[in-house]
């Protein structure tokens, strides 16, 4: 929003020691951000001049030397506009302005003194949209009243000052120029002035001959008013200098008044030639590849999620957005039609972003004061009367489905104090809400403030609280520390612990995030879900929420391995999204992602493979409490990214919480290994409170057992038959060796496993180790026909 310093004063009061830079300063105090603060023309030591003689340079076919009298003394100035001539008023910048392009300096040109430089607008900073094509040409030219010696930024009307400010997206009644003097009435405590609505209406009822047809629940609101007569011509100084200060190039006095009284009050007016559109006015959605020629005239081919204005034939506007060539204001406009509306905000912003995004639209999209509406519609009879020659007709065609009470919350000063933390009196409070405009009633402790319908922002009483600690202003708001007893948390006491042991495994955790293509979003997983699409992406490749993390971790992956780091070892505690039915689920996953060498410890490093990630797996859910109760269990139904080999489900109690396994050599062809669980799904399933027993003071012992069994036995399937096989003494089973070869079979394999017995009563024997040892082959021998490998 680029605030006109000169149009905010026609409805506030600013100090007179307050520039554009301190009150950039003030309203950022109170939290309105802005990117610059200056004069809208930045130049210095200029001042209107008449040329009183003007001729031929000797040595220049196209330059001019001109005597030119600024009002003590005539100055000698070498001149190559084409339109500069005796009797010209023009503005001159003398020796030491400075000016956009550099500092103008005495100088000689051919041979001819020259004492300065009679300027164009464009040579003074202004914006070439906002130039003539005089201007363009040439240098500027006064009107025959320009008062000699005084300032011409002054006497143009263009002595202003502007700042652009950066609004936050909720504060809508900032697009506004009276948004904004309530804000700076509040930072200075000044009044805001009453904008005026008046004017003369006559002549038969517009009731009687014009309709409006509302066909869509996305127009709330919807005003027409007629006049006519108008006289189409050059808008006053002030409004052409108000409009070019906010950014807006004047054309001429019908349509700056639209965009003027948008600036004004915040609210869009769109004007329809009332000859070209006829007696009726349809709001309704566009049909399917419904075609509409706008004001720029491109046809525009719409869909059915447009809002268009339209006669009886055809759409004559996009609602919200721009209006159509058909009805445009032409230099032969006689009568119109003022609309001043509201309309859908998502359905405008959609418009909008597909099509063009406008002042008009920006409005829409951040919401709009319904009480507004009627102001904006009456303050453009108003001007329209007084600059336009209009006549305005009596009465209006009204649609309107909006509540524009003020809101009443309810608010006590210790809701205030304890959410800000600083002690403030009532009468603090209270004077507060008077600043910002807010009228009030005190009743005991509780004060109940009406708030205008012009802050659509505010809504619950913790708005409200904001509000006071802006006005009272942060810098009152003195730092203390903490008086209540505190206590540590549990809400995410568990997933720290995963955090902090996935770490000691030598793991680094990663934050990505959580926006992936819809492609990505239905890879890695077989689970039976409908993704979730953002309706309005920043970017494709960012479209839809992950279901599965393991997408981003191989984002991750693959940016380091582009910078040459080749061992990676990360994980992420993050989210997963997907909708089922009706329903939108949320859910927290572990995932992890490792490739290269892993360190063991000081220079100790291992390849990564299948066993190490399963290693990770199961270190984390002994940790969590589910040891003995969970297995890797591998099934045909794998997801197509992983490894059909190297791939196993995470199943506990008999439930499959998550996937480990390397990923299929088309994403990745290094050897690359995932693990992700489903956190919610696993911390659902209780543990006991955790036994812990004394170290045995005893010695354990290490017994290898290597036989040979068919290939579709799984090394899982038969550690889960020793391990029932051993009694009490045999404590750990742990695979070291896979062997295939020929040697011992074309369908078979070699299976070699560490077997710990230990009893914390006594030493073993081996009498009693290798009795358990006996027992152990004898059941593997009879269940799978294992054979000791000699």
């Amino acid at each position: 929003m680029r605030l006109s310093i000169n149009f905010v004063k026609d409805y506030v009061d600013i100090p007179e020691n307050i520039d554009e830079k301190q009150l950039a300063e003030d309203m950022t105090k109170i939290g309105n951000e802005y990117d610059l603060a200056e004069r809208l023309i930045n130049v210095t030591n200029v001042i209107i001049g008449e040329v009183k003689k003007c001729e031929m340079h000797p040595d220049s076919d196209h330059l001019h030397v001109c005597k030119v009298d600024i009002g003590n003394e005539i100055l000698n100035i070498v001149c190559g506009a084409p339109n500069v001539r005796e009797g010209l008023k023009v503005i001159v910048a003398l020796p030491g302005a400075i000016l956009p392009g550099g500092v103008i300096k005495r100088s000689v040109i051919r041979g001819v003194e020259s004492n300065g430089m009679l300027c164009s607008m464009a040579e003074l900073g202004l914006e070439n949209k906002f130039l003539t094509e005089a201007d363009k040409n040439g240098i500027h030219e006064l009107p025959a009243n320009a008062p000699i010696g005084e300032d011409p930024i002054k006497f143009m009307g263009l002595d202003d000052e502007i700042i652009d400010f950066e609004l936050t997206a909720n504060r809508g009644d900032l697009l506004s120029i009276l948004g904004m003097a309530y804000e700076i009435g509040a930072i200075y405590d000044k009044p805001v002035k009453n904008i005026d609505l008046s004017y003369e209406a006559k002549g038969e009822d517009i009731n009687s001959n014009f309709k409006v047809d509302i066909q869509t629940p996305n127009c709330s609101i919807f005003l027409a008013k007629k006049v006519t007569n108008v006289t189409i011509k050059e808008s006053p100084d002030f409004i052409k200098t108000r409009l070019m200060a906010s950014g807006i190039r004047p054309i001429n006095n019908v349509v700056d008044i639209s965009n003027y009284v948008m600036l004004e009050t915040g609210q869009p007016l769109h004007f329809y030639d009332s000859d070209r559109l006829g007696n009726k006015i349809i709001v309704r959605m566009a049909q399917e590849k419904e075609k509409l020629t706008t004001l720029d005239g491109q046809e525009r081919e719409l869909s059915k999620d447009d809002i268009v204005i339209a006669d009886d034939k055809n759409a004559v506007g996009l609602a919200g957005v721009m209006g159509g060539l058909t009805t445009e204001i032409e230099e032969d406009t006689k009568n119109i039609i003022i609309e001043s509306a509201i309309f859908d905000a998502v359905k405008i912003r959609m418009t909008a972003k597909k099509i063009l995004r406008s002042e008009a639209s920006l409005r829409f999209e951040k919401g709009i004061d319904p009480n507004r509406t009627y102001m904006a519609i009456e303050r453009a009879c108003n001007l329209l009367e007084k600059y336009a020659d209009a006549n305005i007709v009596t009465g209006i065609v009204k649609y309107d489905t909006t509540k524009k009470e003020n809101k009443k919350i309810n608010i006590t000063k210790n809701n205030i104090t304890d959410l800000l933390g600083i002690e403030i009196f009532t009468e603090e409070i209270l004077d507060v809400f008077r600043k910002l405009g807010f009228t009030y009633s005190l009743n005991g402790d509780i004060i109940e403030v009406n708030v205008p319908t012009r802050r659509l922002d505010i809504s619950i009483k913790e708005d409200l609280i904001e509000e006071v600690g802006r006005i009272f202003g942060v810098d009152n708001i003195k730092g203390k520390l903490p008086v209540l007893s505190s206590r540590p948390g549990s809400y995410d006491k568990v997933t720290r612990q995963i955090r902090n042991k996935m770490i000691s495994l030598g793991l680094n955790e990663t934050l990505s995030y959580v926006l992936v293509n819809d492609k990505e979003a239905t890879m890695y997983s077989t689970d039976e879900y409908e993704i979730v699409k953002l309706l309005d992406p920043m970017t494709e490749e960012r479209n839809t929420l992950r279901y599965s993390m393991i997408p981003s971790m191989v984002k991750i992956y693959e940016y380091n391995k582009a910078r040459t780091l080749k061992d990676i070892a990360i994980f992420e505690i993050g989210k997963g999204f997907s909708k089922q039915g009706e329903t939108y689920k949320e859910e927290t996953k572990l995932c992890a992602l490792m490739t290269g060498e892993y360190g063991l410890g000081i220079n100790s490093k291992i390849q990564v493979d299948f066993y190490v990630v399963k290693g990770i797996a199961e270190e984390l859910l002994n940790y969590l409490g589910y040891e003995n109760r969970y297995s890797f269990v591998v099934k045909e139904n794998l997801p197509k990214e992983f490894h059909p080999y190297q791939t196993a489900y995470i199943s506990v109690n008999n439930d499959i919480v998550g996937i480990i396994g390397r990923l299929h050599p088309n994403i990745s062809k290094d050897a690359t290994f995932v693990m992700e669980i489903n956190l919610d799904k696993l911390l659902a399933k209780k543990v006991g409170k955790m036994k812990f027993k004394e170290i045995s003071k005893f010695p354990s012992v290490k017994k290898d057992l290597a036989v040979i069994v068919d290939k579709q036995i799984t090394a899982e399937e038969l550690a889960v038959a020793i391990k029932k096989a051993g009694s009490s003494l045999l404590t750990k089973v742990e695979l070291f060796d896979i062997y295939t070869d020929s040697s011992i079979g074309e369908n078979k394999k070699s299976l070699a496993y560490s077997l710990t017995f230990e009893n914390s009563k006594k030493t073993l024997t081996d009498e009693e180790i290798n009795k358990e040892m006996e027992k152990i082959i004898e059941i593997v021998n009879k269940k799978f026909g294992a054979q000791l490998r000699g």
